[in-house]
């Protein structure tokens, strides 16, 4: 069964990182001659597993040509990741005559080395009955893929992860929860208010790398009252995003090679 696909295309890069990589928005930064966006929608359609594709952008977005791909291009409603996400599962409702679509692919539009392939053993590994699927990679796996480029990972007990940069999400279950996805959303870079939504001594166990990935899935869906986990075994592609400098250059140096 193929699943629709939304693609946030908001982020933004400032500065001499912007003038470095020849845009201000992360997604049509080019590599090759095609933007990182154009380059998803290939990965999502060369799947066999999506259908609708939905892209969330500013105007610069919406006119360039490496939309074109996409079923729809929606304006941002403020530049808040989930409030935009909610945007794109609106027009699949419509657009699926007044029905929410079984499951949802979430990804994110600044990974250049996005491939079909990545995306189709995401999908595969992915449980039925579970309302959000995340990848994660561990720090060997993904250095194996990448080699002298890291990037931040998280210790736990049971290894060094990192987070991938898409979701497969039951779009009923997260509604129903939008109010405590955008409490945790707003909260990310908080410390203490991240503190009290997980409990002080579940930070005290991470503190003390006493936590392993199981642990942390399970806090995580209690607080959000969904279903679901961490997918290990997925491609180090769904990781790699371009956030700094340094991965942008490592990704012009490797990603047309």
């Amino acid at each position: 069964m193929k699943v629709d696909a939304i693609l946030p295309a908001g982020g933004r890069i400032s500065g001499r990182f912007a003038r470095e990589a020849g845009a201000e928005i992360k997604a049509l930064i080019a590599f090759g001659g095609q933007t990182v966006l154009e380059g998803t929608v290939a990965g999502l359609r060369g799947s066999g597993q999506v259908g609708r594709i939905v892209v969330i952008g500013p105007e610069e977005v919406g006119a360039h040509p490496g939309a074109g791909g996409a079923d729809a291009v929606l304006p941002e409603g403020g530049r808040s990741g989930p409030a935009n996400i909610f945007r794109g599962l609106e027009w699949l409702y419509e657009a699926n005559g007044g029905r929410h679509a079984a499951r949802v692919l979430i990804a994110a539009t600044d990974l250049p080395f996005l491939t079909a392939e990545a995306i189709k053993g995401f999908l595969d590994a992915c449980p039925c009955e579970s309302d959000i699927c995340l990848p994660v990679v561990r720090r060997e796996e993904f250095e194996g893929r990448f080699p002298n480029h890291t990037i931040p990972y998280v210790r736990l007990r049971d290894g060094q992860w990192m987070i991938g940069c898409a979701f497969l999400v039951n779009p009923v279950a997260i509604i129903r929860s939008r109010a405590l996805i955008e409490g945790v959303f707003a909260a990310r870079k908080n410390h203490l208010a991240m503190a009290r939504l997980l409990g002080l001594s579940f930070i005290v166990r991470f503190l003390v790398r006493r936590l392993t990935v199981s642990q942390v899935e399970r806090r995580g869906l209690e607080i959000i009252g969904c279903s679901g986990g961490a997918i290990r075994g997925c491609l180090p592609e769904l990781v790699f995003d371009i956030d700094r400098p340094k991965d942008y250059r490592y990704a012009a140096r490797h990603c047309c090679a």
